[in-house]
């Protein structure tokens, strides 16, 4: 199974994580190529999570909430998060690739990959889907809160996303344990 996780780096939102799993039998051929999200047009990440979905032999999203980045910090949270798509009924995975250079000891082999996404077919798989859910999931939030920009920067600490931080302070979806430059809560 392939790991990996989004939003580490984001003043507001969930950690994502998902994990793919490729057999020989569930080969991953796609129109595009599977790559770091982050290096894939928006409108083609959509696409490939949709040929991941349906190609591969298993795949899972799950999330930290802010309450358990603020409890654990964002690296444990980040790391919670890919052992409950390891834990997911129906999972089973043999061995798994992490991206990143940190991982929890499990009774399940691992190797940790940095640039993972980038030298394993499954993590970049991996990244793509949860890119994916926590970009579409920052955007949703975008319209009760148009202020903070979350349509464009999906929580991460953008020009905007700061300057809305000093006017309207912080919302039930931002990171308390993070230094965000206010101490006002939303209104």
């Amino acid at each position: 199974m392939g790991l990996d996780e989004v939003g580490r780096g984001c003043l507001a939102g969930p950690v994502v994580a998902a994990g793919v799993i490729i057999t020989s039998d569930s080969p991953l051929n796609t129109v595009h190529e599977i790559q770091d999200s982050k290096a894939i047009k928006e409108s083609i990440r959509v696409e490939l999570a949709e040929e991941i979905k349906a190609k591969a032999e298993f795949w899972t999203i799950k999330h930290c909430s802010i309450n358990e980045i603020d409890d654990l910090n964002i690296l444990w949270a980040s790391i919670r998060a890919m052992e409950k798509c390891v834990e997911e009924k129906g999972a089973a995975p043999d061995y798994l690739l992490v991206d990143g250079n940190r991982f929890s000891p499990s009774l399940i082999p691992h190797s940790c990959l940095v640039k993972g996404d980038d030298r394993s077919q499954s993590i970049a798989a991996a990244s793509i889907l949860a890119k994916v859910e926590r970009d579409q999931l920052m955007k949703n939030l975008h319209e009760k809160y148009p202020e903070f920009g979350w349509d464009s920067n999906v929580g991460y600490p953008t020009v905007q996303h700061r300057n809305a931080l000093k006017d309207h302070g912080i919302t039930p979806h931002h990171r308390k344990s993070f230094k965000l430059g206010t101490d006002k809560s939303y209104k």
